[in-house]
């Protein structure tokens, strides 16, 4: 947990890092069906505040455990921005989920590759070339082909959906910033505390009484995103980010047996061919993070 970036080649355990981002897919996929499956059971602020939550306390403990000083940091104002930027990159992406089919939400998640080459011109300086302008232009359109079947009425989700996707690529540049000082342990302890203290207000304005079984989906959804989140941290730590790419894009895979089994979603061939798109451009960005010394993201 307090690793920085992934190993070199010489060290690289691509097998390993692939099962574990298989596993971070399921966990994810697990999580998003939990979120639907509550329902309004519980409010929004409600599911983010326990994931804020059951992740400071997880991280809290095992820093306490084991090396105390990483809870200091001598960047608050950089943790606060990377906590609010989780904070409104987790609402927005329950909220995706919340509204829209399934698979389709999983696939505007994918969106966020498209975001980072897009933003690392005016945030990094970088010359971003026609070819990878043109994998983003075409991957965006992608998202009309995907969202096309739902017609106007999705339009919020898939806002929001993208929304979530801008906001994890934001994550990036700040990952950037804050790795060259602090530990990931760090990282995550204050993103834990800045999104629980974020949202708490909200789940308490917007209260809603959970019977034991709803509760119990809410800690489980928290916990299934945070296991997401760390097996994601281990497999870029041991694995190669270029070796790895594709293996996320299980996800869209479970997305739909999940969506067709427990929902009836089937999806239409327009969104599958969209979904095509989006996951095709990604492929061929090459990651930015691996050329100009960033890490893979932090979710």
């Amino acid at each position: 947990m307090g690793g920085t970036a992934a190993p070199g080649a010489a060290r690289a355990d691509n097998l390993k890092g692939a099962l574990m981002l298989a596993l971070a897919a399921l966990a994810f996929t697990a999580e998003a069906t939990l979120v639907r499956l509550i329902g309004p059971d519980a409010a929004q602020a409600q599911l983010v505040a326990a994931r804020g939550l059951l992740q400071l306390a997880a991280v809290g403990l095992w820093i306490l455990a084991t090396d105390p000083a990483r809870l200091g940091t001598r960047r608050p104002l950089m943790h606060l921005a990377r906590g609010a930027t989780s904070l409104l990159c987790w609402w927005l992406y329950y909220a995706s989920f919340r509204s829209l089919d399934f698979a389709l939400a999983t696939t505007l998640t994918f969106t966020s590759s498209l975001f980072v080459v897009a933003l690392a011109g005016p945030v990094l300086g970088e010359r971003v070339g026609a070819w990878r302008w043109a994998m983003t232009v075409l991957g965006f359109a992608g998202v009309v082909l995907a969202a096309a079947p739902a017609g106007l009425a999705s339009l919020p989700g898939v806002g929001m959906g993208l929304g979530a996707a801008a906001a994890a690529a934001a994550l990036v540049f700040l990952n950037r910033i804050l790795a060259r000082t602090e530990a990931t342990a760090t990282i995550m302890f204050h993103i834990g505390l800045v999104a629980s203290l974020g949202a708490l207000p909200f789940a308490i304005l917007d209260w809603r009484p959970l019977e034991p079984g709803a509760a119990a989906l809410v800690l489980a959804a928290a916990g299934l995103g945070a296991t997401g989140m760390m097996l994601t941290i281990e497999a870029y730590r041991v694995g190669e980010v270029s070796a790895l790419a594709p293996v996320p894009y299980l996800r869209l895979v479970f997305a739909i047996a999940v969506g067709a089994a427990l929902f009836g979603e089937m999806p239409t061939l327009a969104m599958l061919a969209g979904s095509a798109l989006i996951v095709a451009c990604s492929l061929m960005l090459r990651p930015p993070w691996r050329r100009r010394g960033l890490r893979a993201p932090l979710p």
